[in-house]
């Protein structure tokens, strides 16, 4: 174990959610070591992404970065060949991937994943309906759901019940 910090850039066009995710994954793996994570969102210019490298380079911090603007991921994935500096490139390959299988050119827009969609509405109503029909509040949630738990009191139903329905199942719930 070294008492040393590895410093790592996440760096996004949209809000660094996927590359925070991804990098947390990765550095609980290494429980004696060390990491300084910080978050640069919103990213969408070559000027603003400059000064973020330098300073990665001032650091020798490892970048990681989820741009789907190609422009701006080629800037990074060569800064870092230029200066040696580690460089996880987390979309591209993946994008490029789903390109060639699917023949579709990818939209390249940032933030799609946060973009209010069909699914997003499911999970509200279905969270709706967890809470309304909680408890064995209302008996006629039991025909109308997709999951109906059916417990002992106080063997945490209800957080379940809303754990589903953030996954998008309407669960009713009953007490014993």
């Amino acid at each position: 174990m070294s008492d040393s910090i590895t410093n790592i850039f996440v760096i996004s066009d949209s809000v660094g959610e996927t590359g925070l995710s991804l990098i947390t994954a990765g550095t609980v793996q290494f429980p004696n070591s060390k990491f300084n994570i910080r978050r640069f969102p919103l990213t969408k210019t070559i000027s603003l992404l400059q000064g973020i490298l330098n300073k990665a380079k001032r650091e020798n911090a490892i970048i990681l970065h989820t741009f789907v603007n190609p422009e701006l991921s080629d800037y990074v994935n060569n800064f870092g060949k230029e200066n040696n500096l580690h460089v996880i490139d987390a979309l591209t390959g993946v994008v490029q991937t789903l390109a060639e299988i699917t023949g579709e050119k990818p939209l390249n827009a940032a933030g799609l994943k946060h973009k209010l969609n069909p699914d997003y509405f499911k999970r509200i109503e279905a969270l709706e309906f967890a809470v309304t029909y909680d408890d064995g509040k209302d008996p006629s949630g039991f025909l109308k759901a997709d999951i109906v738990l059916l417990g002992v009191s106080r063997t945490s139903k209800t957080p379940l019940s809303l754990y589903l329905a953030n996954q998008g199942y309407k669960v009713a719930n009953l007490p014993l």
